[in-house]
């Protein structure tokens, strides 16, 4: 039950924004297994003033076309499923929408499965 949250700088046509979600939920669901109708993501964009990142951090050359991808999942995943989950999401946005590995920045945020009410005020997963 990913819930993911995409920032990024303003400007970019829809189409762009369109396949970063499309590329990101076929990530998840090749190496998360998330079933084909949980799709819950936003795009926030933001202007230049309101968009700071850290160019050069750890030696690795970034640009404005950085995109901050922070997703909050179940804490049920190996390490070795987080790390290709990190290699396919770099390796399909590189295919579209065209972002540079360099330029994809992804962070998990690990929760109990009992955390999450998706509707009705239920714990659907308690």
């Amino acid at each position: 039950m990913p819930l993911t949250h995409i920032s990024l700088r303003a400007g970019k046509p829809e189409a762009y924004r369109q396949a970063i979600f499309d590329s990101l939920y076929r990530a998840m669901h090749e190496t998360f297994n998330v079933p084909l109708d949980n799709q819950f993501m936003t795009i926030r964009e933001h202007d230049a003033t309101n968009f700071r990142y850290g160019a050069s951090y750890l030696g690795i050359a970034r640009s404005d076309d950085l995109v901050l991808i922070q997703m909050t999942v179940n804490n049920t995943r190996t390490v070795e499923q987080k790390k290709a989950l990190f290699g396919r999401i770099a390796e399909l946005l590189g295919e579209s929408p065209g972002i540079r590995p360099e330029d994809v920045f992804v962070s998990l945020v690990e929760v109990a499965k009992e955390n999450w009410s998706l509707g009705h005020g239920l714990a659907q997963y308690a």
